[in-house]
């Protein structure tokens, strides 16, 4: 697939509202039939006696001769500010620059544009000069950080055009000692439709080989004479959690103009990310020989408690970023200083609990490993057949326990990685291009994983006959051989958690 987005620079154009009374139904278009008349630079406007209340910078996109399409799936712009040192108009500390912002869309060229959202914006400017400030200086420009912009979660139309003014009020204060502005230039970020084509196709081709062996699954534990145990449930309860984020909805995104599908993206992943967590930790602690509590939830509400507070907060930061952009697509909690480092301290938290999750689930896989080394001693002493299929056993559960670590620790990575390119404009700090295989890869890895647990603990319906059970850890004959419970019941215990269990009672 190609990488997974794509960044077009825009650099807005400076037009001339002439009428004395501001509509704003009226647009201004950068170029095309109707274009506004242009400004070169504010010095033109100065001799001109043209007010800074009557420029309007216009930003039309995509660039001539192009069309936006809703492969793209969404929109993200960062904007850059051209601010030129003037002794007589510095850039005062902490200063602030408010936007009176407008987005319009029309789907021809000839059509009348259509309004999408205004709103007045503020945003922090935090800039550096490089030159001490004297008169040799004048001219040159600031160097300032990426402000956050604008997002919308669907490409539904051809055209959109952006008018930006810069309201200035002496009284008031608004405006006032932000510099000398030069320019105004905008970076669209949006989704490669060749990406979404193929991400498209894996939902498409997965969810039914999902829901394939769910079915598969859950008949096999329906035919067992006993109740379904906690383990089995919480491996269905991840089925159905992977169904969720692969049921491809995301068609419908190209017909329809669903500015909420990036926020539904977030929780269907949020949702996901709880449920495997929970479910690692279950997976450890119902191998845990020497564990008391087993088969009940309560016993891991300690472990489990902490994944729903973390994703509850989460979803909450999320709500508060992508679920007021619904409303106001120019709003970002990056603008302010409070927002900021809300933000920054959400993910560098959540970061950090992953890390520690992780470190705490190879303490636990490794107490399961060094549990079922030890049994292994009593091995030697069954029938071949018998003892070939114990050694099948635990081969196949060592096997799933290290999948489990490298697809955990990929998880981590991946999580911590996507954070940060979401927020590495915002950050400014140097740019991390995410591979579109990386993406692919660890959706098709969780696929997979999730494939391969329902698939090997399914319950067995295999019958071992007497001369091979008999004498060997007090089998009953034409016992169903499973690799998944941990409890004693009608059917009989797990293999694995019987021969790990037997020297443990005694």
């Amino acid at each position: 697939a190609p990488s997974p987005t794509t960044a077009v620079p825009y650099m807005s154009v400076k037009c001339i509202d002439v009428r004395k009374n501001h509509h704003k139904t009226k647009w201004l278009m950068p170029w095309g039939p109707n274009h506004c008349k242009k400004l070169k630079d504010f010095d033109e406007a100065v001799s001109r006696q043209i007010e800074a209340n009557d420029i309007v910078f216009a930003v039309h996109i995509p660039l001539p001769s192009k069309e936006m399409s809703p492969w793209f799936q969404f929109m993200l712009f960062i904007m850059q500010l051209d601010i030129a040192f003037k002794m007589d108009n510095d850039l005062k500390e902490n200063a602030e620059i408010t936007l009176d912002v407008s987005l319009a869309y029309r789907d021809d060229m000839f059509d009348d544009w259509e309004e999408i959202a205004h709103a007045i914006e503020i945003r922090k400017l935090k800039c550096t000069f490089g030159s001490p400030k004297t008169v040799e200086s004048e001219g040159r420009h600031y160097d300032c950080d990426f402000l956050p912009f604008m997002e919308i979660g669907s490409v539904a139309h051809k055209y959109y055009l952006i008018n930006i003014r810069l309201p200035v009020n002496d009284r008031k204060g608004i405006n006032v000692g932000i510099g000398e502005i030069k320019d105004i230039r905008l970076v669209g970020i949006h989704q490669n439709g060749g990406f979404t084509k193929v991400w498209f196709a894996m939902k498409t081709f997965l969810t039914p080989s999902i829901l394939i062996i769910m079915v598969w699954y859950w008949r096999r534990i329906t035919l067992m004479t006993r109740a379904p145990v906690l383990l089995e449930k919480v491996i269905f309860a991840l089925g159905i959690s992977m169904t969720f984020i692969n049921i491809p909805v995301e068609w419908f995104s190209i017909g329809f103009d669903w500015t909420w599908m990036l926020l539904f993206g977030d929780i269907r992943q949020g949702i996901f990310y709880a449920m495997l967590l929970s479910f690692w930790i279950i997976f450890c602690g119902e191998h845990m020989m020497d564990q008391n509590e087993r088969n009940r939830l309560s016993g891991y509400w300690k472990q489990v408690g902490p994944i729903a507070v973390g994703s509850f907060c989460l979803f909450v930061f999320d709500m508060c970023e992508r679920g007021v952009q619904l409303k106001n697509p120019f709003y970002s909690i990056w603008t302010t200083e409070v927002g900021t480092e809300l933000a920054m301290a959400f993910i560098i938290v959540a970061g950090i609990c992953l890390c520690l999750y992780f470190l705490f689930l190879c303490f636990m896989v490794f107490q399961v490993f060094r549990n079922i080394s030890g049994k292994q001693s009593s091995l030697p002493a069954m029938s071949k057949a018998r003892r070939l299929h114990y050694e099948g056993l635990i081969f196949r559960f060592k096997f799933l326990m290290l999948i489990t670590l490298a697809c955990a620790a990929m998880t981590v990575i991946f999580f911590i990685v996507s954070q940060v390119t979401e927020g590495h404009w915002k950050w400014g700090d140097i740019t991390i291009q995410v591979n579109s295989a990386f993406f692919t890869g660890i959706y098709g890895m969780w696929n997979l994983y999730v494939f391969a647990l329902m698939f090997l603990y399914a319950p067995s319906h295999k019958n071992y006959g007497e001369d091979q059970s008999n004498g060997d850890l007090g089998v009953n004959s034409g016992e169903e051989l499973q690799l998944t419970t941990t409890i004693t019941h009608v059917d009989g215990p797990t293999e694995v958690y019987k021969l790990a269990r037997k020297e443990a009672q005694e």
